[in-house]
């Protein structure tokens, strides 16, 4: 081998020890990208398999390709789990324990039998088959950030032809036993690529975290943290600016009493029967729906694409439905109920803020009423029960 050999094998440990300490601090300022970590880890594996592989080059001993084969395999496992994790959220432990098994068997058993020719080539194999792999998750994951991850993508599957090449090289020439590393163009060219390759990828890495980061507080500054669903300015950034048709209708909810429950019972409680009402409202809404917390115990619905009459019925389900719920307190049973005011859409198309206006007015008219009740804005007549029935 000669120095340039040499010297690219320590500048392809250098780039990949800044990718993982990058990847590292990335995740240390966002702990929930737990993605980062795996794939920080997986690196510093492949570093140190990098680092044994040098090591064979000067020396090449079949004990030392095996402790290389046993760092790099579990390492490209790691990283490949790491877009398992990107894409789905969990990590696949078990397979990448049986993946990086397999390949560091099929690898070291050559080797260890003095077949190293034969060795390195199910090593390139190998090393070829996780990274594109590994490209395959952040490719199927592209929607999210089509620019980062198409980048990712192109990169990895860049870096895995390389070791095609090298494995297809050492076919052509035949050689199941070398008695020393590879020494051939394509281990070169393999190494400038993956170099490279490097750098790209934690370039690309950078932005995509960025890039979730500020989506993620873009989501945290429109959701209520408490419940999940949209708060009230998301609310009025969705519907604030346009006019409601015929065919729409805006819902206003509050729970009844809900003070009391606090004092009562506490605001731990108080907090739980928020939670339960917006997990009936989300039962109750389509895709094409928008379901909000408008603050303290006051939530929104707007309905898109309803029939005269069906957005009193969604809100007579809603009422009965959380009347119907029993929360059990330390023994204790906590039953509560909720007012309702419904401001349907008009043959004239009326601002949202007017139908929200409409909406809330009803729903104090259903308070003055006697609560647990469901008024229509149009003329402020509670909807019976028996005809809800028959209509839903």
């Amino acid at each position: 081998m000669t120095l340039d050999y040499n010297s690219l094998l320590t500048a392809l440990a250098v780039s990949a020890t800044c990718l993982a300490i990058t990847l590292l601090a990335s995740w240390i300022a966002r702990r929930t990208e737990t993605f980062l970590l795996a794939c920080g880890v997986g690196l510093i594996l492949i570093v140190s398999g990098i680092v044994a592989y040098g090591i064979y080059v000067d020396t090449p001993d079949a004990v030392v390709g095996t402790i290389c084969f046993a760092l790099l395999f579990p390492g490209f496992a790691t990283v490949w789990g790491a877009g398992c994790q990107f894409r789905t959220g969990t990590l696949p432990h078990a397979r990448i324990a049986a993946f990086g098994a397999i390949a560091v068997v099929a690898t070291s058993v050559p080797i260890l039998l003095g077949y190293d020719g034969l060795s390195f080539i199910i090593d390139n194999i190998a090393i070829a088959s996780f990274l594109f792999a590994t490209a395959y998750q952040y490719w199927r994951a592209r929607a999210e950030a089509i620019v980062p991850l198409t980048g990712i993508t192109s990169l990895y599957c860049l870096t895995a032809f390389s070791f095609v090449l090298c494995a297809a090289v050492l076919i052509y020439q035949g050689k199941l036993v070398l008695g020393a590393a590879p020494d051939n163009w394509s281990e070169d060219l393999s190494l400038a690529v993956c170099i490279a390759s490097m750098t790209g990828i934690g370039a690309l890495s950078l932005a995509l975290h960025q890039w979730r980061m500020a989506a993620r507080h873009r989501i945290d500054a429109a959701t209520d943290p408490l419940t999940g669903l949209l708060n009230r300015r998301a609310l009025f950034d969705r519907h604030g600016a346009g006019v409601m048709g015929p065919t729409t209708a805006v819902l206003v909810f509050d729970i009844d009493h809900f003070k009391s429950i606090n004092d009562n019972f506490g605001h731990t409680v108080g907090d739980r029967v928020l939670k339960v009402f917006a997990a009936e409202l989300t039962a109750s809404c389509r895709l094409s729906d928008t379901v909000a917390r408008l603050g303290g115990e006051e939530f929104a619905m707007v309905l898109h694409e309803v029939m005269p009459g069906r957005a009193e019925v969604v809100a007579e389900r809603i009422r009965k439905a959380f009347e119907g719920r029993e929360l059990d307190i330390d023994g204790e049973i906590c039953k509560c109920t909720v007012s309702v005011g419904v401001a349907s859409g008009r043959t004239k198309p009326l601002p949202f803020d007017a139908m929200l206006t409409a909406a809330d007015k009803a729903l104090y008219a259903a308070k003055r009423a006697g609560r647990n009740r469901v008024e229509l804005a149009s003329h402020l007549q509670a909807v019976p029960t028996d005809t809800a029935r028959t209509a839903s």
